[in-house]
């Protein structure tokens, strides 16, 4: 049965705390706004920094919210240089030091007491302390796989092993990363090159290394842990994640169990809100879209936080352009190391009518549009469920992070995609595109439709993620009555 609380009288008020990155305050902000639409009250805290981004992209009003969905900030402390510096070990840094106080200080003075944080798995250096100060109950939101967070939390073990860190760089030779990991829980057969990234290191006191093992570590230390992932896409792992833990959630794909609310209750609970994305979407692309065939455009996008060099980027773009497909390239202001992403004028006169180059979009809007055959991705986990969400097979370029465990399970396991090599050549670009796109990626599309199905039914009525999230929110109704 479909929990929705229909009283005003005692209704439970969640704190969610996302990590202060695009694609973690996107699941997190997917999450709160269907836990309201269920009648959850929602206090959505974001850094100062974080909050002004969203505020220029989105519009003023954008997050305007609504009585009983608020959104608070607290200073984040990290001297940014631009709007698009995100340093991932200088984030943590602040997250793990300065967060705690003033995350104190404004639940401290909230009008109504909360129920309950729902932390970002990677803020739980602090919020599990916070959680104990103000004596409240907290939950554990891991914004990606179930795969990606198995291969983090191995890292622990990883160590005891000796595997890592790493002695030095002349370990990362073809023979260690091809060497297999047998002994993890539901990952059969992974190779260490298709672990989390940070792996890879040298420095045994590297501080993501640290604080992946502590937070994913943290996840022991409460008593509900939630995945953005659904049953039937890693059935595995989810059983062995179900004997770890004593209670687990699995509530993706966010955006089709969104997706089941009707337009208009959307729009009377949250008439202002509307912006998910630290960047500004440029519509003008939907336009070039319309005017193309079914299935006839690859679109490529790195996310939010990949960077590449000038010649990768050009490598890409002469890949591009002669693999005779229209594309969809979406370049952000800072996708390049310390140089403008400014490509060679023969290429705009080669592809101008062939591609559509943009500096951020929509994406769900953008996979789900007709006109989008292939996915050219660096493989986050974000990018990764909407793409199988909407039924379309990728090229796997992953950057790091879990990224790299990502493209394993989008080539072997769901057989949804191509994995492409770490250094890009034009030639391989333009062979992997005319692969995705032509008569050779029919199965691909053809496997894409069948998870898209099955994430569809795990959103659906009675689905394992419908029913996942209807018992977090009787979790949470209860926890509101202790």
């Amino acid at each position: 049965m479909d929990t929705v609380i229909t009283t005003s009288e005692n209704k439970p008020h969640v704190i969610c705390a996302p990590l202060p990155a695009q694609s973690h305050i996107k699941a997190m902000l997917k999450l709160a706004e269907y836990l309201h639409h269920k009648g959850v009250q929602i206090t959505f805290v974001n850094t100062d920094h974080t909050h002004k981004r969203l505020l220029k992209s989105g519009g003023p009003h954008c997050l305007d919210g609504s009585s009983s969905f608020r959104f608070e900030t607290i200073p984040d402390g990290i001297p940014h240089t631009s709007e698009d510096d995100d340093g991932s070990a200088l984030l943590m840094h602040y997250v793990e030091t300065t967060f705690l106080t003033p995350f104190l200080d404004l639940v401290t003075n909230l009008p109504n007491p909360p129920t309950c944080i729902i932390s970002d798995g990677f803020m739980s250096v602090f919020t599990i302390e916070a959680a104990q100060k103000l004596g409240i109950p907290i939950m554990l939101y891991w914004t990606f796989s179930a795969c990606g967070f198995m291969g983090i939390y191995q890292i622990k073990s990883l160590i005891d092993k000796g595997l890592v860190p790493l002695k030095d760089k002349s370990f990362l030779t073809d023979e260690f990363l091809e060497g297999i990991i047998d002994w993890i829980p539901g990952m059969e057969g992974i190779r260490i090159k298709d672990l989390n990234t940070i792996l890879q290191t040298t420095d045994p006191d590297d501080l993501i290394l640290r604080i992946c093992i502590e937070a994913t570590q943290n996840s022991h230390n409460v008593s509900y842990n939630i995945f953005h992932t659904f049953n039937a896409l890693e059935p595995s792992i989810v059983n062995a994640l179900s004997s770890m833990f004593s209670q687990i959630y699995t509530v993706g794909p966010m955006q089709l169990l969104l997706d089941q609310v009707p337009k208009y209750e959307k729009q009377t609970e949250m008439s202002n809100f509307s912006s998910y994305s630290l960047w500004k979407e440029e519509p003008g692309c939907f336009n070039w879209l319309q005017s193309k065939e079914p299935k006839s455009v690859i679109y490529v996008n790195f996310g939010s936080f990949t960077v590449m060099s000038l010649e990768d980027l050009i490598e890409f773009g002469w890949g591009l352009a002669n693999s005779n497909h229209y594309f969809l390239w979406i370049i952000r202001s800072n996708l390049l190391v310390g140089e403008s992403a400014i490509l060679p004028p023969e290429f705009e006169e080669h592809t101008k009518k062939r591609g559509f180059i943009a500096s951020w979009c929509s994406q769900e809007k953008v996979l789900n549009h007709p006109s989008i055959g292939g996915f050219l991705t660096h493989c986050g986990w974000g990018s990764t469920i909407e793409s199988l969400s909407a039924g379309v097979p990728m090229i796997c370029w992953p950057y790091l992070w879990d990224q790299t465990t990502n493209c394993r399970y989008i080539w072997k396991e769901w057989e949804v995609g191509l994995e492409m090599g770490k250094n890009v050549k034009r030639e391989e670009v333009t062979k992997l595109v005319q692969e995705l796109m032509g008569e050779k990626g029919n199965k691909l599309r053809d496997k894409a439709m069948e998870w898209k199905e099955k994430a569809l039914a795990a959103a659906g009525p009675n689905g394992s993620s419908s029913l996942s999230v209807n018992n977090l929110i009787e979790e949470i109704i209860t926890l509101s009555r202790n």
